[in-house]
């Protein structure tokens, strides 16, 4: 690639007379979704339309709205950035993605969609004390939902900034704010119900736009998937081993440690992720919980798949070095290859496959962040505020109107995060949170579903536990600083050498559980979980 194309591509946004077009495009999608969130809010009057759609979803339809869920920032951007990174190793994220589904099948949705009504916390209650375990589970919503916001905030200004060609990190902080500001006035205005129809619109814009730039990389190379892997390690200046594992995660044994760190936490956050799990109450039944599962495996299977093409054809096509120099982390690979594949910088089918491309990945950003901001608002409208603060004596009203207040609230928290989380990759971030999901979330929901003896202090211990341990060691390793992709790149506190907490977090998270419940005075009531056992498999009784 020659210095001048390279510089070319790192002009970013679409330049001249096609910045029209692409501003006119982009907008036009925006101003549809809005339409689609105004349609929503005006069916929305109830708590059961605001947290859950009304239950009246097909599996069909929440199996799509969970691959919009799913299908975030990290999916799309992420993940192509960190294949035209890392080759091989960069796939790995994509793989652990799509096992985790398995876990959740199998031992999550149903017994989920049986046991509880709006929240994850709603399970835990069924047969424990309220307000301990309400607290905790509402304070993990809160802290997940957090970290899964970084992501889509990061990735969302880094690609309004190469969309737009904006320069400086002013303008790219007003993006953010943007972006925060558009996300609250999603949930606010459209609940559940709107954020679900955004989000089947997005992931069927996501399908066909990734389906067109596979077929146009793969035509580049005859359809001769071989060629495209060799031209990408050809470009990647490290040849085979681009294609091999470990030029990431090999290098040392403390890195081989944080990828079995990483995949350990990928394959089980899943089933502990707060916005993933609120989707099983929109459907009527279990059985149709059990149903948009199944949809959505195959659907974000095929997507996982196509990300190969997308990140190895960044590698060839644009080249690692200019995607790094666009954006050190990567997160803007797939919508340089959009331009390059539409006839390159500067070009009118360039300026608008990049349009294209980029306003369907906006589009993800903004469903998966009105999911995320309506579950943590939820938590804690439904199991704060209600159950906690007011002891159940809080009205529907009251309720929806303190969910909206929470929307705001998370919003300028996640806005004021993201602005120091820039360099970071969307997909480690993503993964962060997995991490915290699977040590704080997951153990708690296996134990209250499958072990009789579990008590209120054994999940009030497993909360916190997996919660203050992911966090806190995530914050003293090198995520948290030392590096210049830090979240504190001028401070060295770093103490814990893996990036990823899960390997060590995990065990801690039902570790506690299991301390908790043994050492506890107050022994499970073994009528209540006879109850919930029923329940969960067979839903009578289910809302």
């Amino acid at each position: 690639m020659s210095r001048t194309h390279t510089a070319a591509l790192l002009a970013a946004g679409p330049a001249g007379a096609h910045r029209g077009l692409t501003v006119a495009l982009f907008a036009g999608f925006v101003l549809v979704t809005l339409g689609i969130t105004l349609w929503a809010g005006r069916q929305t009057r109830t708590a059961a339309d605001f947290y859950a759609g009304g239950r009246g979803f097909t599996g069909l339809q929440n199996g799509l709205a969970i691959s919009g869920d799913y299908m975030s920032a990290a999916s799309f951007l992420g993940i192509a950035g960190a294949i035209a990174l890392s080759g091989y190793d960069g796939f790995l994220y994509s793989i652990g993605f799509l096992v985790a589904w398995l876990v959740a099948l199998l031992l999550i949705a149903e017994p989920l969609r049986n046991s509880g009504r709006y929240t994850m916390a709603d399970v835990l209650a069924f047969r424990m004390r309220e307000r301990p375990v309400r607290t905790a589970a509402g304070i993990s919503t809160l802290v997940v939902s957090v970290f899964y916001l970084l992501a889509q905030m990061v990735g969302a200004g880094s690609l309004v900034a190469l969309l737009l060609g904006i320069e400086g990190d002013a303008a790219k902080r007003w993006t953010v704010v943007a972006v925060g500001a558009l996300m609250v006035l999603y949930v606010t205005v459209g609940g559940m119900k709107g954020t679900t129809w955004v989000q089947i619109v997005k992931a069927v814009l996501l399908i066909l736009g990734a389906a067109l730039m596979t077929v146009l990389v793969l035509a580049r190379y005859g359809f001769d998937p071989s060629a495209l892997l060799g031209a990408a390690a050809h470009a990647s200046g490290k040849g085979a081993a681009f294609l091999q594992p470990g030029l990431k995660y090999g290098a040392s044994p403390t890195s081989k440690l944080d990828f079995l760190s990483l995949a350990v936490a990928l394959v089980l956050g899943t089933a502990g992720l707060p916005h993933v799990l609120v989707r099983f109450y929109t459907v009527p039944t279990a059985k149709v919980a059990r149903t948009s599962v199944f949809w959505a495996i195959g659907i974000i299977g095929a997507f996982y798949l196509m990300t190969l093409a997308l990140g190895f054809g960044a590698a060839a096509l644009v080249g690692p070095r200019t995607v790094k120099a666009s954006n050190a982390a990567g997160n803007t690979a797939a919508p340089l290859l959009a331009q390059e594949l539409g006839g390159g910088p500067g070009t009118t089918g360039g300026a608008v496959l990049l349009a294209v491309i980029s306003a369907v990945a906006f589009a993800t950003i903004l469903a998966v962040v009105a999911g995320l901001t309506l579950t943590s608002s939820a938590s804690f409208a439904h199991d704060l505020y209600a159950n906690v603060i007011r002891r159940g004596r809080a009205t529907e009203r009251e309720e929806v109107r303190s969910a909206k207040w929470a929307a705001v609230a998370v919003g300028a928290v996640s806005i004021g995060l993201s602005l120091s989380a820039d360099k970071l990759n969307t997909a480690a971030l993503v993964a962060l949170a997995f991490a915290v999901a699977a040590s704080a979330n997951l153990p708690t929901l296996l134990y209250s579903l499958y072990w009789k003896r579990f008590t209120t202090a054994g999940a009030v211990c497993s909360v916190y536990a997996g919660l203050v341990s992911s966090v806190l060691l995530v914050l003293l390793s090198p995520v948290g600083s030392g590096t210049a992709t830090s979240l504190f790149p001028h401070a060295d506190f770093q103490v814990f050498p893996l990036e990823n907490p899960g390997l060590v977090s995990i065990p801690i998270g039902f570790l506690a559980g299991w301390l908790g419940t043994v050492l506890s005075r107050r022994p499970a009531d073994p009528a209540k979980y006879a109850e919930l056992e029923v329940r969960s498999l067979t839903g009578i009784g289910a809302h």
